[in-house]
């Protein structure tokens, strides 16, 4: 959506930006987060999608930078959703269980065909499979275990947040005291946040040697089945036809990620207000209000005639005139041409749309951006946090 005008320059806008809003894990991580269903991340959507968004607007493609960088920070957002969900108790339930059908099955191959004497080690590149199965495992049940630790750190700061704006009669006589208590559950928070960035880096890079030590196995593995030949059916079937089924899983599940983050990269590029629908409809509203939405200016388009005139003279290159609504004195601004659309749905305004404006002064319909805002409060352009009014972030960053 092209901006209304440059956004201003001023400390509280800047103060309200959220600087990193929005996590990074892919949308294939977070719906197969491997090639063994859910084992092994593949390129996160903020480094695919979001390039190829970059890349496509270089070429100047018929979207324009705005509504590029609105298509970027949705893919972010996407990808932040995805990632919760990829973590929850059910997928991650599912994650493990499968991965277990496919060490049962291992171990069951392997001493049924006990007898079997292979050309090629393939005993030993199941074994392999074996072991990036459990290693993947147990790097998911130490992320989700964090993760949940951080949910608890997170409950716990809300409801301390909660009672200390509750009135105590001894507050003053024990302000000491708790202050050096409040200081001494600052440091413990810190340390323990700390504790699990440290913890989450080692995973992912556990993670990522796991990953790429399963892309060599795989070679490995079609090579040896290439070459045992039609020898190895016969010699040895058991182990050969689960080293086929265990190669022709990881294709497959690598072809279904690539799929899904090609679609969404399209969905979010070109169908961007029906991924916000459903968003909206399908998750939780962890955003604005509807009240903080109401807050937000709200104006009506209307659309400047080639006979109309503004401040006296004719003004040929503005396509319309946004009127504040609700107010006794509306005040009016001029957009032009290039500014009269909405970048969320690429829709040119039309007279009478319903506009709402954000205190970074970028201007959405009404029925984008309520749904956006729903979702995520701040804003899809420079994700300004409408929820941080300028005395609130001074007071935080005092």
């Amino acid at each position: 959506m092209p901006p209304s005008s440059p956004p201003r320059p001023v400390a509280s806008i800047a103060d309200a930006v959220d600087a990193s809003p929005l996590l990074g894990h892919s949308v294939a991580d977070n719906l197969l987060r491997s090639r063994r269903f859910l084992r092994q991340p593949v390129p996160p959507l903020g480094g695919t999608a979001a390039r190829l968004l970059r890349r496509a607007s270089g070429r100047r493609m018929s979207l324009r930078e705005p509504s590029m960088q609105v298509r970027e920070n949705a893919a972010e957002q996407l990808e932040n959703r995805q990632s919760d969900w990829a973590y929850s108790k059910p997928i991650v339930v599912l994650d493990i269980l499968w991965n277990l059908v496919l060490v049962g099955a291992a171990f069951s191959i392997l001493v049924l065909s006990a007898d079997e004497i292979p050309d090629v080690p393939l005993r030993l590149w199941i074994v392999g499979y074996v072991f990036q199965c459990v290693f993947h495992m147990a790097c998911v049940i130490v992320e989700y275990t964090r993760r949940q630790r951080e949910m608890e750190y997170e409950g716990l700061e809300r409801n301390r947040g909660w009672g200390s704006g509750d009135l105590n009669p001894y507050s003053n006589s024990n302000s000491v005291s708790g202050s050096e208590e409040g200081d001494s559950e600052d440091y413990t928070t810190e340390t323990n946040q700390h504790h699990d960035d440290e913890e989450t880096s080692v995973t992912k890079h556990l993670e990522s040697a796991n990953t790429m030590f399963s892309f060599v196995w795989w070679i490995i593995g079609f090579y040896w089945v290439d070459a045992g030949g039609q020898d190895l059916g016969q010699g040895a079937p058991q182990l050969y036809w689960l080293c086929i089924t265990f190669l022709i899983l990881d294709v497959v599940f690598v072809v279904i990620c690539v799929a899904v983050a090609c679609l969404i990269g399209v969905a979010v590029c070109f169908c961007l207000p029906c991924i916000i629908a459903i968003l909206y409809a399908l998750t939780d509203q962890e955003g604005a209000t509807q009240e903080d939405i109401d807050r937000l200016a709200k104006y009506k388009f209307r659309m400047l005639g080639d006979y109309e005139k503004e401040n006296g003279e004719v003004q040929p290159s503005f396509g319309g005139v946004m009127i504040e609504c609700g107010t006794d004195t509306p005040t009016e601004r001029a957009l032009s041409q290039d500014d009269a659309e909405c970048c969320i749905c690429l829709s040119v305004y039309e007279d009478g749309s319903e506009l709402r404006e954000l205190p970074c002064r970028h201007h959405f319909h009404c029925a984008c951006i309520d749904k956006w805002l729903g979702i995520n409060a701040i804003c899809p352009l420079c994700k300004y946090n409408i929820l941080k009014p300028h005395n609130e972030s001074s007071s935080e960053t005092v």
